[in-house]
C-alpha cells in the first residue's frame, strides 16, 4: 500500500515538473500538408495525463481493498453460514424470529422452539394481523386481558407489545412455562396423567380446571392439540441447535434399588390396566414386595412430594436435580405409611416409605417411575442391577 501511493506521488510529481508547453492554436493542415505526426500524437496525449492524475487515487483505494480483503479472507458472509438464517429458510419463517424461539423455549424444560413455532403457526400462521372478532394481535394471538397478564417489552424496544413479534413470542413462552408447572403439580399429585406436553397445550386450549377436571386431556383440547402436533415436524430443524444429544437412560445412574429384591410384576410400557381395564401406557415398573418392606430413595435428592393421591395412594416424588442438563426424579407410589416430608434431603438408600396398596391398586407393590425433563421413561436402565 505504502509502495503503491509512493508511485502515485512520484507519477504525479513528475507530470507537475514537466515544462509548460507553449499553447498553441489549433490549425488545420493546408492543402497538400500533412500534420506532423509527432506533434498530433503529443496533443493525444494530453487528455489520458490529465484522466491518469484524476483516476489514480481511486485506483489504489481499490487495490488497497481489493489486498485487504485477499488477506482477511474476503467479504463478510451474506448469511449463507449463519445456522438461524438457515433452519428459519429451511421452515419458512423470519430468521430474526428464531434467537426468540430458541430464548423463549429456555424459560422451561419443557418447551422447544418447534413447540413454540408449532402452536404460533397454529394460532395465526405468522400473520400478525388483528383478529376483529375475538381481539386476538400479533403472531402469537394474545388479548388484550392475556397481554396485560403476560406481555412484556423483551427485547428493549421501548414498549410491550402483542404486534411484536420478540414480544410475543417470549410472553408465550412464559405463558406455556407458567401452564406446564400447573399441569405438572397436578400429575405429580396423581390427579392427572398424561403426557406433559399434551397436558400443558390441553391447558393452554381448554386451562387448567378443565384438565384437572378431566383427569386427562379433555375432548375439547383434542382438536387443537392433534393440530399443534402435526405441524410440529415442519419445524423440527429449530430444534437442532439444541440438541445436545440429551442424557438418554445411563445405568447405574440410581445406585440404590428402591426395594429389594427387584421383582418385576408389570414392566413399564402400554398395558391394560387390572382396575379400570383401559389400555394405556403404564409409566413405571411395579416390583413385587411384602405389605410393610422398606422403600428408599434410589439417589440423592430432595422430597418435592409426600402425600395421599386418589389413584398412586401415598406417594413421595424426589427431585435429583440434573443429569447432563435434564431434571431428574423418582416416584414411589401406594405405599402403606410416608416415612419423609417435603422439603427433606435424602441419601441413596434413605427410609422414605413402606410397601403398601394404597390408592388404585390390586395388592402389596411398588409402582417405581423415572421421570426425565417431565417424561416418563422405563426405569430398569437407570437402576444399577437392572430390576
Amino acid at each position: 500500500m505504502n509502495d503503491e501511493r509512493l508511485t502515485v506521488a512520484e507519477a504525479a510529481g513528475a507530470a507537475d515538473e514537466r515544462p509548460p508547453e507553449r499553447p498553441e492554436q489549433p490549425r488545420q493542415p493546408g492543402p497538400g500538408q500533412e500534420e506532423r505526426p509527432e506533434r498530433a500524437a503529443r496533443r493525444r496525449r494530453r487528455g489520458p495525463v490529465l484522466l491518469t492524475l484524476l483516476l489514480l487515487p481511486g485506483l489504489v483505494t481499490v487495490i488497497g481493498v481489493a489486498a485487504f480483503l485477499a488477506l482477511t479472507g474476503g467479504p463478510p458472509s451474506s448469511g449463507a453460514e449463519d445456522p438461524d438464517a438457515d433452519q428459519a429458510a429451511e421452515v419458512g419463517i423470519d430468521p430474526s424470529y428464531v434467537p426468540w424461539l430458541r430464548q423463549a423455549a429456555a424459560t422451561c424444560t419443557l418447551l422447544t422452539p418447534s413447540l413454540l413455532a408449532a402452536q404460533i403457526d397454529q394460532l395465526s400462521g405468522w400473520s400478525d394481523g388483528t383478529d376483529d372478532l375475538s381481539g386476538q394481535k400479533g403472531i402469537a394471538a394474545f388479548t388484550d386481558t392475556e397481554w396485560r397478564t403476560w406481555g412484556r417489552d423483551d427485547d428493549g424496544s421501548g414498549k410491550a407489545s402483542p404486534r411484536d413479534p420478540a414480544d410475543a413470542i417470549m410472553a408465550l413462552g412464559r405463558r406455556d412455562c407458567s401452564l406446564a408447572a400447573e399441569v405438572t403439580a397436578l400429575r405429580t399429585a396423581g390427579e392427572v396423567n398424561g403426557d406433559l406436553v399434551d397436558l400443558t397445550l390441553a391447558a393452554y386450549a381448554t386451562g387448567p380446571d378443565a384438565v384437572s377436571e378431566a383427569g386427562r386431556v379433555p375432548p375439547t383440547a383434542r382438536t387443537y392439540l392433534a393440530e399443534v402436533r402435526a405441524l410440529l415436524p415442519r419445524y423440527e430443524a429449530l430444534d437442532r441447535a439444541d440438541s445436545g444429544g440429551g442424557a438418554g437412560t445411563a445405568t447405574g445412574v440410581l445406585p440404590a434399588a428402591p426395594v429389594t429384591p427387584l421383582t418385576v410384576t408389570s414392566p413399564y410400557g402400554s398395558r391394560e390396566h387390572p382396575l379400570t381395564g383401559v389400555t394405556r401406557l403404564h409409566t413405571g415398573v411395579d416390583f413385587a414386595a411384602p405389605q410393610g418392606a422398606r422403600v428408599v430413595a434410589a439417589r440423592r435428592g430432595h422430597v418435592v412430594f409426600a402425600a395421599y393421591t386418589k389413584a398412586y395412594g401415598n406417594r413421595v416424588v424426589v427431585d435429583h436435580g440434573t443429569i447432563e442438563g435434564k431434571r431428574l426424579e423418582t416416584t414411589y407410589s401406594h405405599l402403606s405409611s410416608l416415612d419423609t416430608a417435603v422439603g427433606r434431603t435424602v441419601e441413596a438408600g434413605t427410609l422414605i416409605g413402606r410397601v403398601g396398596s394404597t390408592g388404585l391398586s390390586t395388592g402389596p407393590h411398588l409402582h417405581f417411575e423415572v421421570v426425565l425433563d417431565g417424561y416418563y421413561t422405563d426405569p430398569r436402565p437407570w437402576l444399577a442391577n437392572g430390576g
